[in-house]
C-alpha cells in the first residue's frame, strides 16, 4: 500500500488550469523529486500537498487519510522553502524550537529535540547566532532542522538549494539525502536542476505543462526518455528527425531519435567523417559540436589530457552504435 497517493488532483486559477488529473503514489521512506521547467506546476503541486494552496478537486491520501480537508497545521508535514523564512529576531535555537512551541512541547523535550536536530545538520555550535550572522547554506540548514524537529509524517522541499553556490549546494544535497535515509523520512523534493534530481532521487516525476510526462528511477529517465521533451530536458540529447537521422547513419530511420552525446565515439579514423565546428571545456568533459553529412551533433568526450583536444576545423570521424539510438515521440 502506498504511503502518499495523489488521486485525480486538479488546480486552476479562474479559467487557467495549472494541472489536471494528477495521479501518483509514493512509498513510505521514498525520496521523490518533482522535476520540470518553471511554470510546469511542480511547486503548486507541492503547496497543495502542504495545504498552503487549495485544490479544485481530487484527493491527497497520506498514510490512509485524505488530508485535503485539513488545515496545514493539522497535516503534520514539514516544508523547507527556497527563501529560508527564518525569524530574524530569533536565534538559531529559537527558530528551530518555534514549531515545538506551537505544539506546546515541554521545555525539557524541546531542548533535547532541538539539540538533536542541530546535530543532524551540523550546527550545534551555532545555536546562539542570529540569521544575519549566518551564511546562506547555514540558514538553509537551520530551516531544514526546523522542519525535522517536529518529526513530520512527510517532508517537502521546494527548491531549497537554488540560491546557493555550486560547492555549498553539492554538500547540502548530500547532507539532506543522508539525513533522509537515516530517518527513513518520506520526502518530496522540487527542483528544475537535472543533476540534483538524478543524484538524489529514488524516483523522479518529470512534469511539463501540468502533467507528469514520465516517472521512474534516474537511470530509466536518463536512458529511456518517452518523448522529445523528456530527452531534451534530461541530459543533453541530440534530437534528430527521421530525415536527418537517415542521412547521418546512411540507412532508413522512420521516426525521430535521441542520441546521448557521450554515446557517440569520436576518433581520427573511420567511415563517418565530420568536422569539429566548436568545442567547450566543461571541466572533466569536453563538449564538441561536429558536423557530419550536413547534420550537426553534440559529442561529449572525457577530458583526459590537453594532448587529446581536437581544435575547431579538425576532420574527425564518429562512431554511433545502433543501441545508442532511442526512438522518441
Amino acid at each position: 500500500m502506498s504511503y502518499v497517493s495523489v488521486e485525480n488532483l486538479q488546480k486552476s486559477y479562474a479559467s487557467t488550469a495549472v494541472f489536471s488529473d494528477i495521479n501518483c503514489t509514493i512509498s513510505r521512506g521514498e525520496f521523490v523529486t518533482l522535476l520540470g521547467p518553471s511554470g510546469c506546476g511542480k511547486s503548486t503541486l507541492l503547496r497543495c500537498i502542504a495545504g498552503l494552496t487549495s485544490v479544485n478537486s481530487g484527493k491527497i491520501i497520506l498514510d490512509g487519510q485524505d488530508i485535503v480537508p485539513l488545515s496545514p497545521q493539522k497535516r503534520n508535514i514539514g516544508m523547507v522553502f527556497q527563501s529560508y523564512a527564518l525569524f530574524p529576531n530569533m536565534t538559531v535555537e529559537q527558530n528551530v524550537a518555534f514549531g515545538l512551541r506551537m505544539q506546546k512541547i515541554n521545555s525539557d523535550d524541546t531542548h533535547k529535540r532541538v539539540a538533536e536536530a542541530l546535530k543532524m545538520v551540523e550546527l550545534t555550535d551555532f545555536s546562539s547566532r542570529y540569521p544575519h550572522q549566518m551564511s546562506g547554506g547555514q540558514c538553509q540548514r537551520v530551516a531544514l532542522a526546523r522542519s525535522l524537529v517536529t518529526r513530520p509524517r512527510l517532508l517537502l522541499l521546494d527548491e531549497p538549494l537554488s540560491a546557493l553556490d555550486a560547492r555549498i549546494r553539492k554538500h547540502l544535497r548530500e547532507q539532506i539525502r543522508a539525513i533522509q535515509r537515516e530517518l527513513g523520512l518520506t520526502t518530496i523534493f522540487v527542483t528544475h536542476d537535472q543533476e540534483e534530481a538524478l543524484t538524489m532521487s529514488d524516483r523522479i516525476f518529470l512534469m511539463n505543462q501540468g502533467r507528469i510526462v514520465q516517472s521512474g528511477d534516474a537511470e530509466t529517465l536518463y536512458t529511456a526518455p518517452v518523448d522529445a521533451f523528456a530527452a531534451g530536458f534530461i541530459g543533453n540529447y541530440n534530437l534528430l528527425d527521421a530525415d536527418d537521422a537517415s542521412r547521418l547513419l546512411q540507412r532508413p530511420i522512420n521516426s525521430r531519435v535521441a542520441i546521448r552525446p557521450e554515446a557517440i565515439q569520436l576518433s581520427l579514423s573511420g567511415s563517418l567523417e565530420g568536422e569539429v565546428r566548436s568545442h567547450s571545456l566543461l571541466g572533466n568533459v569536453i563538449r564538441y559540436r561536429v558536423e557530419a553529412r550536413g547534420v550537426e551533433v553534440v559529442v561529449d568526450v572525457l577530458n583526459r589530457s590537453a594532448d587529446d583536444l581536437h581544435p575547431d576545423g579538425r576532420r574527425v570521424t564518429l562512431n554511433i552504435e545502433p543501441s545508442a539510438l532511442c526512438p522518441v515521440a
